[in-house]
């Protein structure tokens, strides 16, 4: 790209093919030249090429290949894109763009097309137009590629396809010769002919050679035989009789299980949350056809297992899919346990991307949560997060295990310990249960086990649900986050005092929850004044909107999230300039501003006793890096009083802030990326000699899932018990007072 200028050729009308290699080739059309610059913006490009073809604007979609990568058709639709491609083509003098615009209108007489081989060719191969880094691989083509350019969609206009109307169902059986691609194939056709034409159908003398279908109405002459053409899938019409004496149109047709799963089957593509009860009222207005919700249910099920394959299946897929992450991925983690009888017990996974990131670029700290998951066969998804340089979420390592316990939360545990090769101590935010205690300190003995705060918060109020009102709950659990947050022990004694005065059961069962593990003026471990493990709620509530799908997918599903995660944040941390990630140097200039008002009133070597505006004495030691308030330890970034030390001394205050926090440190987190995984299916027909895993036993039981005894949110109130005021009792008022009996 010399000076800052790439000459781009700007091609339409055409059509792709792929190659034997998968790669995609464009031929025909014409082609124009135009140059692009750092400049430029998106609109103006865009309206530059409707101009060159007198193309409507809104209706120009512009694509591009990646430059190591011929399989992938990548979008242009913002300014971002269009730095984007220039910086994936920085080393070329000239790239190639395809402008595609939407389908023209369909003739009058569209509706007559025959639903047969002879009026429609089955792609060879399918193409995702997808927005992806250079080291992306085509995942899940779902476009034909040998389709003209401007018959491809764009993958936001994919959700967008209405379906078709009825009528044009009325020619999807045409006649003697009529050539179908699979059995399938013909049966979907004649339920919509059968549906548009108002009669219903019954199959006799049918197999996997011939297809035979009849009228249902007694003595209607109406049939047709299909056989199956010799070593092929093809089924062709040999004889028909297109009569009907029934009074065809006036018998009300159902639509089949099959047919809905046809209808809805592309929706559900984009739309995975898509409910019985809309589909009822879509099909209801686009096809005039009425569906109990039974019918929209089954067809939901049914189309779910097409596009995503089946549940069951899906664990024989697992062996193979480790397999391949270790392929794909070099230096990568994925451990698969079964039972004896070969059923699905647990899987570990980790990406080395991930490993690196965390490893080299990550406070030594994780947070273990579970979220359970939607599947016809439930299971639990077991994870470890860490926090980057700009405390967003970074997850290390997830496992999914079939059912909740302290066996398989141990299990997942050394599996950690396997892939993590740090020396620095870690610590770990998790759940107060002594079983997850003595595992932390068997599996990581140099390890710092914080108890999650919000975990705790949830047992106080169990504790004391009903014997004390709602407004002595919450001063309670204000006292008692004041505590786990005060930086030193006066400061914990303070709110403990508080809490003894409110409540002498309170105070009494705080101390029980052993302090030292959750209350930062004694824990002994790093946490960066993160006491909840719920800082990963934003990636558990994901996991929780995920529609019900095979294991297979939700670890796809992961994987992608991942690959989106370490992408995005990779290009955002090429933009940064500054020393520190946008939230530590927030701090730290908050930190500086503040420090104004104090004065260091004396200094010795390296330590400086700093007074504030109340006339307190905060002592610091530079070589130490540590303030007697506590703040610089707990957060590892200079407190007020350590700015104030610093720059008495003419130091520079960046140079005092821990390295996690760094700019630096946050590109290392996000520089390797995660790389795709081959479609299994292919590959299950060539790797035949894998070990069959079979779903675990454990199944969804039937009828509406129970609530939780403790489901209690954060914001609900806490019931008061009744008190007699005759007799002073709990329980009951002084109407049902046995006293006054």
């Amino acid at each position: 790209m010399a000076n800052g200028k790439l000459i781009v050729v700007c091609q339409s009308g055409g059509k792709f093919t792929t190659n034997a290699d998968g790669t995609l080739s464009y031929s025909g059309g014409d082609a124009h030249a135009t140059s692009l610059t750092l400049n430029t913006k998106f609109d103006d490009f865009k309206s530059e090429i409707s101009d060159m073809w007198k193309y409507d604007l809104h209706s120009v979609t512009i694509k591009y290949l990646l430059p190591n990568n011929k399989r992938t058709l990548i979008t242009i639709s913002t300014d971002r894109d269009i730095l984007r491609f220039l910086e994936f083509h920085e080393d070329s003098a000239s790239a190639d763009v395809y402008v595609m615009t939407p389908s023209p209108p369909a003739p009058s007489d569209a509706t007559s097309l025959p639903c047969s081989r002879s009026s429609h060719t089955m792609p060879n191969g399918p193409v995702s137009p997808i927005d992806a880094p250079t080291d992306y691989l085509p995942d899940d083509p779902i476009f034909p590629v040998d389709a003209p350019m401007d018959f491809l969609p764009d993958a936001e206009d994919a959700g967008k396809q209405k379906t078709p109307q009825i009528s044009s169902w009325k020619s999807c059986i045409t006649g003697v010769g009529q050539t179908f691609n699979t059995r399938r194939e013909l049966h979907e056709a004649l339920d919509k002919f059968s549906l548009a034409h108002g009669f219903h159908y019954t199959l006799k003398n049918s197999d996997g050679r011939r297809f035979c279908a009849r009228c249902k109405a007694e003595g209607c002459p109406w049939f047709f035989i299909a056989p199956k053409l010799s070593t092929t899938k093809l089924f062709r019409i040999k004889k028909m009789n297109d009569t009907h004496t029934c009074g065809v149109g006036s018998i009300r047709a159902s639509a089949s299980r099959k047919l809905v799963a046809s209808i809805v089957k592309e929706k559900l593509r984009d739309t995975p949350s898509y409910k019985p009860q809309e589909i009822i009222d879509d099909i209801r207005r686009d096809l005039g056809i009425e569906l109990n919700y039974a019918q929209a249910y089954g067809g939901i099920a049914a189309a779910l297992e097409e596009i995503q394959g089946s549940h069951r299946t899906a664990y024989n897929q697992l062996p193979l899919l480790c397999e391949k992450i270790l392929e794909t991925n070099p230096g990568s983690a994925a451990i698969l346990n079964t039972k004896e009888d070969l059923s699905f017990h647990r899987i570990f996974v980790a990406f080395h991307a991930s490993l690196y990131g965390f490893q080299n670029g990550c406070r030594p700290l994780l947070f273990l949560d579970c979220t359970s998951l939607k599947s016809k066969y439930r299971g639990e998804l077991f994870t470890a997060t860490a926090l980057d340089g700009n405390d967003g979420i970074f997850l290390v390592a997830f496992a999914i295990v079939d059912v909740l316990s302290d066996d398989n939360w141990h299990w997942f545990l050394e599996q950690l310990k396997t892939v993590l090769s740090m020396s620095p101590e870690i610590t770990f935010v998790a759940d107060m249960k002594k079983e997850m205690s003595e595992s932390l300190s068997l599996v990581f003995p140099n390890c710092f086990h914080g108890y999650c705060l919000h975990q705790l918060t949830e047992s106080l109020k169990r504790k004391f649900k009903g014997s004390l009102t709602l407004e002595v709950v919450r001063v309670l659990i204000s006292e008692f986050h004041s505590a786990a947050y005060a930086p030193t022990a006066e400061g914990f004694k303070k709110c403990i005092e508080t809490i003894k005065n409110i409540s002498p059961e309170a105070y009494e069962w705080v101390l029980q929850t052993e302090p030292e593990h959750w209350a930062n003026a004694f824990f002994k471990g790093a946490r960066y004044n993160h006491l909840k493990s719920s800082v990963t709620e934003s990636f558990c509530d994901w996991v929780s909107d995920l529609p019900a799908m095979p294991i297979t997918q939700v670890i796809e599903m992961i994987r992608r999230k991942l690959m989106e995660f370490i992408y995005t944040r990779k290009i955002d941390s090429d933009q940064l300039s500054s020393n520190l990630t946008p939230s530590a140097e927030e701090n730290l200039q908050r930190s500086l501003f503040n420090s104004r008002s104090l004065e260091v009133v004396l200094s010795h070597s390296s330590c400086f006793k700093v007074r504030d505006t109340l006339d307190m004495i905060n002592v610091v030691n530079l070589e130490n890096w540590d303030c007697s308030c506590r703040e610089w330890q707990i957060n590892g970034l200079p407190c007020l009083h350590a700015v104030a030390a610093i720059e008495h001394v003419g130091k520079n205050v960046y140079d005092y802030c821990y390295r996690y926090f760094t700019t630096e440190a946050f590109k290392v987190t996000y520089s390797e990326s995660i790389n795709p995984i081959p479609p299994l299916d292919r590959c299950m027909k060539r790797e035949s000699s894998l070990v069959l895993v079979h779903p675990p036993c454990v199944t969804r039981p039937v009828g509406r899932p129970k609530e939780r005894k403790y489901a209690l949110k954060s914001n609900q109130a806490v019931k008061r018990t009744l008190q007699c005021s005759k007799c002073k009792k709990l329980g009951h008022n002084k109407r049902k007072c046995k006293q006054s009996a």
